[in-house]
């Protein structure tokens, strides 16, 4: 088959016109894409930033920016997800993963549990002490089985890719129960196999797991900055059992993880907590994977299962970003995980051509208060300030000032404290963040697509970082075997059903 027939091939399949009625079950193979936050404001941020940088890149390719096209919008199905959690009407990521891989609605903070388990004490406390659970081990809640465990089951291959660190929410869902997400060194405990809190359920183990979070399976021996309080080396025990370790980019990209003898299973850990951001990684040329490289990496080591695989994928930085009112961070996180879409799209067309054998689903776990707003001009930066589309002139508030297109309703602002008037992940430079009090900054002479610049705020909830996240409705997009049945508006509870549905699970 010529390269061209074959995008033509894959095409069809994405959009679902290829003719094949796939059957429930037909979708041996799963991949799981999941931005964390990632709403329909920063899909369409996203998708416009791309566009400017095709633009500069190749002047006149679009018509104008708004005009790019996602990756992950080429998947040909689609549906709304609606996110409130079992005692929220605005979710955090613990329990909006977990209803995707369980299909229970569960309470905040709670990680692949039944629908009565508690995060707090009555006290208010969490149950937990340090990074350590103090869940008691009966008595509150039962574990939900999820996805991955279901296709470990069935004898496929299973795996878990973040740029967070692996015991973050989002990771955690797929393989771990606990009742509070802040126990990072338990959930931790629940992947190594052999270990007293080993999830059984994972058999011989997760194939694959990358991500950060580095200070949760070394020992504080070895490793100043764990926050282990046992001593033990979870890296050690994951080697013991077989598994193929690498702690950066250099030695990921050296692992012949197509060879089975050599990487029977893979373990990469390539950061003390959560990753870097996209634009960090590549500015400051850090030696740590792309998310393209870890899923693409993860798939030599999945296809290699002739049963087939599951796997989650998560651009889990985008979430912080917006949490920090960093837009641009935010966008840039996006369009990192828009290619790893692409590339697991391009990897599975040659071992399964047409996606016959093969579901890919993308969505977002929440969403967040940003707004895109005012009626501004056709192909403005996405990051800049609005411009009036009649006259091309800086659009005003009523306080004579400009204002950008981007902004968020609550936030948080830096204050007299010394960590909160800079980024400590891009050498302590200042953050450039519009005041919010009695009168607003005038950004006229500001460059709001700066790296550190800080979206304007309508409610200030402390310093950056406190932005919260947003109760409405997410997208979700679906290509491959099986893709049909994502349509219309649906609970997040619904999604695992359906996978499980397409999968055979």
């Amino acid at each position: 088959m010529t390269s061209m027939i074959r995008k033509q091939a894959l095409v069809l399949a994405l959009a679902g016109l290829s003719g094949t009625a796939y059957a429930a079950g037909e979708a041996k193979n799963v991949i799981f894409f999941l931005g964390d936050g990632m709403g329909p404001v920063t899909v369409t941020a996203a998708r416009i930033y791309k566009g400017e940088k095709q633009l500069a890149a190749a002047p006149g390719s679009l018509p104008s920016s708004e005009r790019a096209t996602l990756t992950m919008q080429t998947l040909g199905n689609a549906a709304r997800i609606k996110t409130f959690s079992r005692d929220g009407q605005t979710t955090d990521s613990a329990p909006s993963m977990a209803a995707y891989m369980t299909g229970v609605k569960m309470n905040n903070e709670v990680i692949s549990m039944s629908a009565d388990t508690l995060a707090y004490k009555p006290d208010g406390t969490q149950f937990i002490n340090g990074e350590d659970t103090t869940c008691a081990a009966t008595g509150n809640g039962t574990a939900a089985t999820t996805l991955l465990e279901l296709a470990k089951a069935k004898g496929r291959a299973v795996g878990a890719v973040s740029t967070t660190r692996v015991g973050h929410a989002t990771p955690a869902a797929t393989y771990a129960h606990i009742c509070n997400r802040n126990a990072y060194n338990t959930i931790a405990e629940q992947s190594v196999p052999g270990h007293p809190r080993y999830n059984a359920a994972l058999g011989d183990g997760i194939d694959v797991l990358m991500g950060g979070g580095q200070r949760n399976y070394l020992p504080l021996s070895t490793y100043p900055a764990s926050k282990r309080t046992d001593n033990v080396d979870l890296v050690a025990a994951m080697k013991a059992k077989g598994y193929a370790y690498a702690d950066t980019a250099t030695s990921l990209s050296a692992l012949n993880t197509a060879d089975a003898g050599r990487v029977p299973k893979l373990l990469g850990l390539f950061s003390p907590s959560e990753m870097a951001y996209e634009l960090d990684r590549v500015n400051q040329k850090l030696d740590q994977p792309s998310l393209s490289l870890m899923t693409e990496k993860a798939l030599d080591v999945l296809t290699r299962n002739t049963n087939g695989f599951f796997l989650m994928v998560e651009g889990g930085r985008i979430d912080h970003a917006l949490h920090g009112s960093n837009a641009k961070r935010a966008l840039e996180d996006t369009l990192a995980m828009d290619k790893a879409i692409d590339s697991a799209l391009a990897y599975m067309e040659k071992k399964d051509p047409g996606l016959k054998n093969t579901l890919v689903v993308v969505t977002a776990d929440h969403d967040h208060a940003i707004a895109f707003n005012g009626y501004t001009k056709i192909n403005s930066p996405i990051l800049g300030k609005a411009v009036d589309y009649q006259t091309g002139q800086l659009a005003k508030a009523s306080d004579g000032k400009p204002y950008t297109t981007l902004v968020f309703g609550n936030g948080g602002r830096p204050n007299t404290s010394a960590s909160s008037l800079v980024n400590s992940e891009d050498g302590n430079k200042p953050w450039i963040a519009p005041v919010r009090g009695a009168t607003r900054d005038d950004l006229t002479n500001v460059d709001t697509t700066n790296d550190n610049f800080l979206q304007e705020v309508g409610i200030n909830l402390g310093t950056p970082g406190s932005e919260t996240h947003g109760g409405g409705d997410v997208m979700l997009f679906a290509g491959g075997a099986g893709a049909k049945i994502f349509r219309g508006t649906m609970d997040n509870t619904k999604v695992f059903s359906k996978v499980r549905e397409a999968a055979g699970l």
